[in-house]
């Protein structure tokens, strides 16, 4: 049965816009041609692909099931014409990041800045999200994760400081009220402000020392969710509600000026940094492909600069 390419190119751009008016804003078309070459497939096919409604459109189980059938094949042939790209003297497009909060406030600053200098015709988008994702699957094409959250058929590269540390302070005022913790176990009798997973899980406290390993579990006044929030979790340590727990490179200037202080400095757990990661693929659209190359290249300046 012979399919117009244009036809399921039409309904993989709306199925994973979610709408009609997305997909068409996206593809700069119109909403009625999408709509047109959708109910052209699905009459060749006898079968229903998505299900419409005034305010979403989702695919119907054969919708799904296509769907996941033919998006490797568009991602394949969309990444081997956009090899042409690196014939360009300047590799132009878009390039969409996944991170966690912690990269896009410590890693990305560092790297995008000079990335856009070097590339100022690639376009990058960040979609900051902490839990377990598909890159693919959401539309990325590549995204940083530490070691422990990386997936298997992945290819991963090195991104940011090789090691990075947890830190943990309180401000003076809290200290003169409820009195210096020296040692990691009288942190069960603060308050500690904790991250919560999206899945509801909250992170143990580790702490590590001359071979000694603490997991703690304390109680919290204030529990947030990583993202944006990372800075209401800090300003209300600072503010003195209570004891925090993150990155290094995130307390360190609040250390600096004095606003928080360290705590438990030689129990500070080190642990190895970020990756980028992505799929190895053979044909990587000419952005990402830029990308990778310019973060193994400040890799290895880095290397040789330690």
């Amino acid at each position: 049965m012979a399919m117009e390419m244009n036809d399921l190119a039409a309904f993989v751009s709306v199925a994973r816009a979610g709408g009609f008016r997305d997909a068409a804003r996206a593809g700069g078309v119109s909403a009625s041609s999408l709509s047109t070459a959708v109910r052209r497939l699905e009459a060749k096919l006898g079968l229903r692909l998505l299900n419409r409604t005034t305010r979403s459109v989702a695919p119907t189980e054969a919708g799904q099931r296509l769907l996941e059938s033919i998006t490797p094949l568009f991602s394949e042939m969309e990444a081997a014409l956009d090899v042409l790209n690196g014939y360009r003297e300047k590799p132009a497009g878009t390039l969409k990041l996944n991170v966690p909060a912690s990269a896009a406030r410590t890693i990305l600053p560092g790297v995008l800045a000079p990335f856009h200098r070097a590339y100022p015709e690639i376009r990058v988008e960040v979609v900051v999200e902490d839990g377990f994702v598909d890159v693919l699957e959401i539309g990325c094409d590549a995204g940083i994760r530490y070691d422990e959250r990386l997936e298997q058929d992945m290819i991963a590269i090195p991104i940011g400081p090789r090691v990075e540390r947890i830190a943990t302070g309180a401000s003076p005022a809290y200290l003169a009220a409820r009195g210096r913790p020296e040692h990691p176990r009288e942190l069960l009798g603060h308050a500690c402000l904790r991250v919560q997973f999206a899945g509801g899980a909250m992170p143990l406290w580790y702490f590590e020392r001359d071979g000694e390993m603490l997991r703690l579990d304390p109680p919290s006044p204030l529990v947030v969710r990583p993202g944006a929030a990372l800075d209401l979790l800090i300003g209300m340590a600072v503010d003195g509600v209570g004891i925090v727990h993150l990155y290094e490179e995130m307390l360190a200037p609040y250390f600096e000026r004095g606003a928080l202080v360290p705590l438990f400095e030689t129990w500070a757990v080190s642990f190895p940094g970020p990756f980028l990661y992505y799929p190895g693929r053979r044909h990587l659209p000419a952005p990402l492909r830029a990308f990778v190359d310019f973060v193994k290249a400040n890799a290895h300046e880095d290397d040789s600069a330690s």
